[in-house]
């Protein structure tokens, strides 16, 4: 008997230690480590507008429906862009679903860009990202939306390719992917020149 309360003791102690440990000492030092060295980045790297409301994340992309604004790439996430339910349509390159899908976006694209019928539309333009939350749109995209929101907004053209340069991000690490335009933060930018 004294054997068996020796072991409880110690299967008890070794779970006190253990879950001191693993549910507290450990998660704080990661939080330490997180708020010390990353804190834009544990923080969610969210971005604020010329009021200091926070707007959202560079890292998650939003739906923007207004013409002043750079368009978004679709997203098949829940009811759009819903960090909850990330993912794509699932509808394979046959799907007739998705064919007319695509058919009805490149037509609403060519439309809202004042594009002609037969015009080359950029494939980002068109078709979701893998996890639907994408925040970036090619430059190619930028660039043919850039008519339209210089128009809406009474720019100079010239300012708003400036504005889409500074707002591209490069490849990972100079090599991985390309180039992409983070769209939030190009309308926040965009919204802030419209506040001054």
């Amino acid at each position: 008997m004294k054997e068996f309360i020796t072991e409880i003791r110690g299967a008890v102690m070794a779970t006190i230690i253990f879950a001191i440990v693993c549910c507290g000492v450990y998660p704080l030092v990661v939080f330490g480590i997180g708020q010390t060295l990353f804190h834009d980045k544990a923080n969610g790297s969210l971005l604020t507008d010329s009021t200091g409301a926070i707007r959202g994340s560079r890292l998650l992309g939003q739906q923007f429906a207004a013409d002043k604004y750079f368009q978004s790439r679709p997203s098949a996430a829940g009811n759009g862009y819903d960090p909850t339910s990330s993912g794509g349509s699932n509808l394979g390159p046959t799907s007739s679903n998705l064919v007319t899908a695509i058919t009805q976006r490149i037509s609403d694209y060519r439309g809202k860009n004042n594009l002609a019928t037969n015009a080359l539309v950029p494939a980002d333009a068109v078709t979701a990202s893998g996890s639907g939350l994408d925040p970036h749109i090619s430059i190619k995209n930028a660039e043919v939306q850039a008519p339209r929101v210089a128009k809406t907004r009474n720019l100079a053209l010239g300012k708003v390719v400036e504005l889409i340069n500074a707002n591209t991000d490069s490849a990972d690490w100079g090599v991985l992917g390309d180039p992409g335009v983070n769209v939030l933060k190009l309308n926040l930018a965009l919204d802030a020149l419209a506040a001054k």
